[in-house]
């Protein structure tokens, strides 16, 4: 992965608070309608013109990350609406207003000697004009999608109050091949669907990729050497190594908040126990010792908690613990199976998939067990996987055709869509911002 490297410039004035822009709320009818007029550059001559091009590629980048949210909806950019430099820190906001717009986001791409480019974003309230926030880089050319990404997540967090999504990657597993034979791969890719690349070679059975929370490293299940088995890759480098030493079947691995220690399940005869161990491995410390299957573990935000299945009631339900094992307890009830949980991270409701028969949907539910509530209609929908920004998850559809894809969904109940991925694809994992 090319190194995004960020150089903070001084801009003038002090950073504003993002005080005063309302966060939506799930359910909220209309999006808010945002301005978006062409960035522009401080660059004259040949130089301005290249610099330009920048520009408009940045501004058309940060219109379609914009345009996959539910709660913003950019205006598209119009070449006749390119602002002046000085306009970028003084825009008109009686314009925007006119065209009923809430929020306004104004740029500049500069060229510097050293080839890089010196990129500038600013978020604006139209109703009260006046600056809600401000972010710079300074990052090789190659890096202007990120850098976009980035403006795109200021936009997204001072108008929404919650964090960006366009600045992080989703681990999948690639299909290929007749049913009966499937081809699967570990692939990787950035959420817009750019910069898809694939971890493992396909020759062996591959589950459950798990990204690190800044993306840099990823867990995985291999049927190598012939049991599953967890191992760990270093995205940057591509060294791969097991988690653990021995034959134990080891399987469900997930990251804690910070990255620094995995929690995973690990089968010892017919027994399936939650362990945790350190990143690169060692000596696993057990959590869980009720009889059946305990798997599926995934921390609360703060890493206090942890969430997971469990078949001991007889059918899988979902249970917390503290995340030293103590302080077990149930929290849901149905005759239907829960599986697959996972904490949002903002903390406020766990993902899972609701099973009853042949159906298959996306639910999610608040930690005391209350506010239960399904997002989509299935009837084949499994392993949802939370946005860092707590409003919208991706799972796997399996469609009438028998095969498994990737989709979206806001948790503000509007209709799923389909991720376009260069093959089949399942059990997606969604990253946090990335550094």
């Amino acid at each position: 992965m090319t190194a995004f490297r960020t150089g903070v410039f001084a801009l003038l004035g002090a950073a504003a608070s993002a005080a005063g822009a309302a966060a939506l709320q799930p359910g909220q009818p209309a999006a808010t309608v945002i301005a978006l007029p062409p960035m522009t550059s401080p660059d004259s001559g040949e130089r301005g013109n290249q610099s330009l091009a920048y520009a408009w590629q940045a501004t058309q980048l940060i219109e379609a990350d914009l345009r996959q949210t539910a709660e913003l909806m950019p205006l598209s950019p119009d070449r006749k609406d390119y602002y002046s430099y000085p306009e970028v820190t003084a825009p008109t906001f009686s314009k925007w207003r006119d065209r009923a717009a809430k929020g306004l986001i104004t740029g500049f791409v500069q060229q510097r000697s050293d080839g890089r480019l010196t990129i500038g974003c600013y978020v604006y309230d139209v109703d009260k004009g006046r600056e809600l926030g401000r972010i710079g880089f300074v990052v090789a050319k190659d890096d202007l999608r990120r850098a976009a990404h980035k403006c795109s997540g200021l936009a997204y967090k001072e108008l929404t109050g919650s964090p960006g999504m366009f600045d992080t990657r989703i681990a999948y597993v690639a299909e290929t091949g007749a049913a009966a034979n499937r081809v699967k791969r570990i692939a990787v890719m950035d959420s817009d669907g750019y910069n898809h690349s694939y971890v493992t070679p396909g020759g062996t059975t591959v589950l459950t990729p798990r990204l690190s929370p800044k993306a840099h490293r990823l867990a995985y299940v291999s049927f190598q050497d012939g049991l599953p088995q967890i191992r760990i890759v270093d995205l940057d480098t591509g060294h791969q190594q097991p988690l653990l030493q021995g034959a134990a079947m080891s399987f469900a691995p997930r990251y804690s908040p910070d990255g620094r220690q995995i929690v995973f399940s690990m089968m010892l005869g017919a027994n399936s126990d939650i362990y945790v161990v350190g990143e690169n491995g060692g000596r696993p410390q057990r959590l869980t010792t009720s009889p059946g299957i305990d798997t599926d573990a995934s921390y609360s935000p703060d890493g206090s908690k942890i969430v997971f299945e469990s078949d001991r009631s007889g059918t899988q339900q979902l249970y917390i613990m503290d995340a030293d094992g103590s302080n077990e307890r149930r929290i849901t009830f149905s005759t239907a199976s829960y599986s697959s949980p996972e904490w949002s991270p903002d903390g406020k409701l766990i993902a899972y998939t609701w099973r009853f028969g042949d159906t298959r949907r996306i639910g999610v539910i608040a930690p005391d067990g209350t506010g239960e509530m399904t997002l989509t209609r299935g009837p084949a929908d499994e392993a949802p996987s939370w946005a860092s920004s707590s409003r919208e998850l991706v799972f796997q559809r399996t469609e009438a055709n028998g095969r498994p894809a990737i989709y979206r969904v806001s948790v503000d109940g509007s209709a799923p869509r389909k991720m376009t991925i260069p093959q089949d694809g399942s059990d997606p994992n969604w990253s946090g911002t990335m550094d």
